[in-house]
């Protein structure tokens, strides 16, 4: 990760053969892992050791199919920060700044007691 703090976050990675559906195109969920990935990182880091973060949904869409060796970046930023939950919104482009697809991601926080353990 090129980037990380609970202002912002950055992936980048290349699909490859291991990241494709049966014809050939980036699996969406892919997408989705990525995009709950950023946003979790984020929001972790944003409430620190205040307690943990975990996703209750993940809305993912698609713009434009990636094909392998495509150069993708996502970035994650904070639309809510609260005291029980966060949002996060995480864009996903291509190496020439063409959307590819976008994410939401609601994390409920966690205290100490509310650990699993």
């Amino acid at each position: 990760m090129p980037e990380a703090s609970g202002d912002r976050v950055v992936v980048r990675w290349t699909v490859g053969p291991e990241h494709l559906q049966p014809v050939g195109l980036l699996h969406g969920g892919v997408h989705c892992a990525v995009v709950e990935t950023a946003a979790s990182v984020g929001a972790a880091l944003w409430l620190g050791d205040r307690g943990s973060v975990v996703g209750v949904s993940n809305s993912t869409d698609f713009f434009r199919a990636a094909r392998e060796g495509t150069a993708l970046t996502a970035t994650a930023a904070p639309l809510h920060r609260g005291r029980s939950q966060q949002v996060w919104a995480v864009e996903v482009v291509d190496e020439h700044g063409r959307r590819v697809a976008r994410g939401q991601v609601r994390l409920q926080n966690l205290d100490g007691a509310d650990r699993a353990g």
